[in-house]
């Protein structure tokens, strides 16, 4: 990719985080191509197309402030990925901080580069413990939620919301910590003891990688975030090679990984 391109990608993207901090709902909508799909966190039903997002909009951005304070871009083919933390302001008085990670999925579009898949993954029960920890000062913001969530997305959508509840669990989040740790230190048999069968493994989408070349790319890794959303385990990696975003597919049930791709910064 030209390093215009990806200047490009990243102004693109750049345009949700600035429509949020000014509560620009139309500009929000406009990063989005007309088909596009919003999975917000990864394991709740989507939002597909410019009149469901509207309504994600106008549940969960529009009555918040929200600050994202990004950690890490990579650009990999047309899609950017965000390691970050975002702030969320949910009243005046209890304000949330949420581990995530976002991948964008691009195209252009008569000339301009449209979001055309947004994934954000973040933990939906972990983000409701904290909220719930502020004790009585969660009781009206929690309110709001609720009457927007239902005047918003209707019993549906809000059932929908709530299947974000339902995901990889902390057995699977040690099980691709034990992988990564088998992959860091080069025990070949140990990291393959986690995969199934025929889990395929790849640098960025499409780049197949074998276990020797994965242990290569993360000699020394460690792991300082790892989240899981849906039934996928994210680890933000630091390792001798530098920085990078690491995605494993789990099984819902058992403990083996499905599937590996690794965007190396």
């Amino acid at each position: 990719m030209t390093t215009s391109n990806r200047d490009e990608l990243l102004a693109a993207v750049e345009r949700s985080p600035q429509a949020v901090s000014v509560h620009d709902r139309a500009a929000w909508v406009a990063v989005f191509s007309d088909e596009a799909r919003v999975e917000d966190p990864v394991g709740s039903s989507p939002h597909v197309g410019p009149e469901q997002i509207y309504r994600f909009y106008d549940t969960f951005i529009g009555p918040r402030d929200i600050t994202f304070h990004r950690d890490l871009d990579i650009v990999a083919g047309q899609a950017v990925l965000r390691d970050l933390e975002l702030e969320v302001g949910m009243g005046s008085d209890v304000t949330m901080h949420i581990p995530a990670f976002l991948r964008y999925d691009l195209r252009e579009v008569d000339g301009e580069w449209k979001v055309a898949h947004l994934r954000a993954y973040w933990e939906l029960p972990a983000m409701m413990l904290q909220f719930l920890k502020t004790g009585p000062r969660a009781l009206t913001p929690g309110l709001h939620l609720a009457r927007g969530l239902l005047g918003n997305q209707g019993p549906r959508g809000t059932a929908g919301f709530m299947t974000g509840f339902r995901r990889a669990g902390t057995r699977h989040k040690q099980l691709v910590e034990n992988f990564l740790g088998a992959v860091a230190r080069g025990d070949k048999s140990a990291a393959l003891g986690a995969l199934s069968a025929t889990s395929p493994m790849t640098l960025g989408d499409d780049e197949p990688l074998d276990i020797a070349e994965l242990s290569e790319q993360l000699r020394g890794a460690s792991a300082p975030k790892v989240i899981a959303a849906g039934f996928n385990v994210v680890a933000s990696v630091t390792s001798d090679n530098g920085r990078g975003i690491l995605f494993a597919e789990v099984t819902r049930r058992g403990d083996r990984i499905n599937e590996i791709r690794y965007f190396p910064a």
